[in-house]
């Protein structure tokens, strides 16, 4: 089979991790991306791993005449067996202009979950309802990466007649547990041997919800937590942003955080850090945080959206999301948990466990290459 897979663009996000991890792993069928944008990060790495990337420089969020018609004369000429799109423009987008240029078996990827309405572009809001009223002509099959995306959208008038969950896949080889990595990066941080080390990675942005993260952890027993630290990882989490930086002083806890950035190597910051905390109050749909957290062996606790509590299942915590009291009283109970070696080291050991049984990256590809046969079959 040849696979043609066509996404909004290829800088840092779930999807395009997804993307590159998919079409890098699988050695038996041809794979091609477009880009309805530019190479982003992930473009020059699927290039080195040898998978063709095509480019149409389309501005973000907008859709060009020059960019459409190179997007068909692209389809055309490579005459894929499978036209699979990545969110919601490129589904649109490219599953209209695969069935112009006559190929049936189109496949949409899903990864959203609840979209808030004034906090979501009216843009995309648009696209999404433009997808759903087509959803029973343009694809085939439907594939959604979590079952909160499933009800969302089948409430949004989605075909439920296509409709699929393929979890998100993790290569355990390469996201593992690393005392070597953890030592070096708790070392470089300032971290002492004995300080809990909490963390969050996580873009600043509303549905991801910082300031009940803070504001948990501004309630933990000194009695029972004594000396923490966290630490938060993404774009614009640094001194720079004002706003994260006053939810942190109101809670006169500047000594406590550290604002790191973004990181291109998240499985150390995961092997460094004790506890992953996700404190997201919607929006999630399968947040990748969690389950390569859980991949290191470290324990997470998680607000109760998306798909967060199936990746945890047992082996974490599970709280209400814009709760900060529940989110305190389970983080409080982790870390004193921590005290506890042999059980602490029990469930780190059944966190990786859980990733590598449930959502390996061989089992998700299975699940695509079956999805693919039967669209081509259909």
């Amino acid at each position: 089979m040849h696979i043609l897979h066509i996404i909004n663009g290829l800088n840092n996000g779930g999807a395009e991790a997804v993307l590159y991890r998919l079409t890098t792993a699988d050695k038996e069928i041809t794979h091609q991306v477009i880009s309805l944008m530019d190479l982003g990060v992930y473009g020059e790495r699927l290039t080195k791993a040898d998978v063709p990337v095509h480019t149409l420089n389309m501005p973000r969020g907008r859709v060009t005449i020059k960019g459409v018609l190179n997007l068909y004369r692209i389809i055309r000429s490579i005459s894929p067996d499978v036209v699979q799109t990545w969110l919601y423009h490129a589904d649109l987008v490219g599953g209209v202009v695969a069935r112009i240029a006559g190929n049936r078996a189109v496949i949409w990827s899903i990864r959203a979950s609840y979209l808030a309405e004034g906090k979501t572009s009216r843009t995309t809001l648009l696209v999404r309802w433009m997808c759903a009223r087509i959803s029973s002509v343009i694809p085939r099959r439907i594939v959604f990466n979590s079952n909160s995306g499933v009800h969302v959208h089948v409430a949004l008038g989605y075909d439920s007649k296509k409709i699929g969950v393929i979890p998100n896949g993790y290569d355990t080889n390469q996201i593992q547990p690393d005392e070597n990595t953890r030592s070096v990066l708790r070392n470089s941080w300032g971290i002492q041997p004995n300080q809990v080390l909490f963390g969050m990675v996580g873009r600043w942005d509303p549905q991801k919800d910082h300031a009940n993260l803070i504001a948990a952890l501004s309630q933990l027993d000194s009695r029972k937590v004594q000396d923490w630290r966290c630490v938060l990882v993404g774009p614009e989490m640094s001194n720079v942003n004002a706003a994260l930086v006053a939810l942190i002083d109101q809670r006169n806890l500047h000594d406590r955080f550290l604002l790191l950035g973004p990181s291109s190597v998240i499985p150390a910051v995961m092997n460094a850090i004790d506890l992953h905390v996700l404190s997201s109050a919607y929006g999630e749909a399968f947040p990748n945080v969690v389950a390569e957290a859980m991949a290191c062996g470290t324990p997470c606790v998680v607000t109760d959206v998306g798909d967060a509590g199936l990746i945890v299942g047992l082996t974490g915590w599970v709280v209400p999301h814009s709760d900060s009291v529940a989110l305190a009283r389970a983080v409080q109970e982790a870390t004193v948990e921590m005290t506890n070696i042999a059980k602490w080291e029990k469930r780190k050991a059944l966190c990786r466990l859980r990733i590598c049984e449930k959502f390996s990256l061989e089992r998700m590809l299975i699940s695509y290459r079956k999805i693919w046969l039967e669209a081509v079959n259909a």
